[in-house]
């Protein structure tokens, strides 16, 4: 398990003062905002209780052309471009009609944090004051905030939820030093009643994981289950809970991003590719207002409908995960050899990538000029972020 990096002892400065923009959380979602404001002039800290790359919660994978729109193309540590289904009734080899990458989410975090200017401090980030972050090295404040802190949603003071009462799935995986061709996933209950296993290797390591959209259904035993039938070790173990229904993307004062906001799509768990692209979205909006091209107002308005905006897409994926376990051997399948042929894999999974295609992240970001007023040397003045 990673340990957690909050300054300690005499490192333990308080942190305090006034921000252009807070971003909590400092993984996919909040990188992905903090990039989007690179060049802006603004001042930017992004908090997080580790350190940046230090805590994998996922079998970190992604379709490889996002990860050369992101250009951290050096951190993949293998590619596919098909996919093996096991059932009970047999096996199913998908030919993918784009290339999926694991990556090393050190190194991931790490390329993608070059990209931007913001300051960086390691604090837990405890609650909400208004337009003031409240964290346990201290009190910092800003106009405009982002919560990428994860499921738990720490900084909307109304919408809390806690599991086993919350759309959540619960997922574990173990690491063990290996390695195999097969990007690979199981539905048989054997392993859970409602979920699927995995194997997503990643060069020198497997990352075999099982996942139940049920969160009272415990996986630990499952997943070594898993790995003792592939004949590997259940050593390195991680393990997340998973949204898997959208929820509001602002509360009317923050940016909520990725797993806050619910951002992973229902079924499939793919959490990564969503984070990184609402959180591209979210930066956008954000730097429009410290360019003084929208209110605060309008550009929490307009992520919003953006977000509400694929509301529909979430919703028929969470009907696909409550419908597949109900399905029983025979039925499941029919299905995947139906989704095997051609033209409906050409279909299914291009719309799929439709719902954070990776052309999103191409389009023009900031453009590296300094927009900050002439002379300016502190922060933004609150009174000129237009709210």
């Amino acid at each position: 398990m990673p340990t957690r990096k909050t300054k300690r002892g005499a490192d333990r400065t308080p942190i305090s003062g006034f921000y252009d923009v807070i971003i909590c959380g400092a993984s996919f979602a909040g990188l992905a905002v903090a990039r989007e404001l690179r060049g802006t002039g603004a001042k930017v800290l992004m908090l997080d209780r580790y350190e940046i790359g230090e805590k994998q919660t996922s079998a970190c994978g992604i379709p490889t052309e996002w990860m050369k729109v992101l250009g951290v193309e050096s951190s993949a540590r293998q590619e596919f471009d098909t996919l093996v289904v096991h059932t009970p009734r047999g096996t199913s080899r998908l030919k993918l009609p784009f290339n999926f990458s694991t990556f090393d989410y050190p190194e991931f975090c790490k390329l993608l944090d070059a990209q931007n200017d913001a300051t960086f401090e390691t604090a837990k980030v405890e609650g909400r004051r208004g337009n003031t972050v409240v964290t346990d090295r201290g009190d910092v404040t800003a106009p405009l905030i982002v919560d990428a802190l994860g499921w738990r949603r720490i900084l909307d003071r109304e919408d809390g939820y806690q599991p086993p009462d919350a759309p959540l799935s619960r997922g574990l995986e173990v690491h063990p030093k290996a390695s195999s061709e097969d990007l690979a996933i199981w539905i048989d209950r054997r392993y859970v009643p409602a979920g699927y296993g995995w194997s997503f290797p990643a060069g020198d390591e497997v990352r075999i994981g099982v996942g139940s959209f049920d969160p009272t259904f415990h996986v630990r035993e499952t997943t070594e289950l898993l790995a003792e039938d592939l004949g590997e070790e259940s050593v390195g173990y991680q393990g997340n809970w998973i949204p898997h229904r959208i929820r509001r993307a602002t509360d009317g004062e923050v940016f909520f991003c990725g797993d806050s906001a619910g951002h992973c799509i229902p079924l499939t768990a793919e959490g990564i590719r969503t984070a990184i692209y609402f959180g591209i979205a979210a930066g956008r909006e954000i730097r429009a207002v410290v360019q003084g091209a929208k209110t605060r107002d309008a550009a929490l308005a307009e992520y919003a409908r953006f977000s509400d905006s694929h509301e529909w897409k979430f919703r028929w994926m969470l009907r696909a995960q409550q419908l597949l376990p109900k399905l029983g051997p025979r039925a499941q399948r029919a299905v995947i050899r139906f989704c095997a042929t051609r033209p409906m894999i050409r279909f299914s999974f291009r719309h799929y990538l439709r719902i954070a295609p990776p052309e999103f992240g191409r389009e023009e970001s900031g453009s590296g000029q300094n927009h900050r007023p002439e002379g300016a040397s502190g922060p933004l003045e609150v009174d000129r972020i237009p709210v």
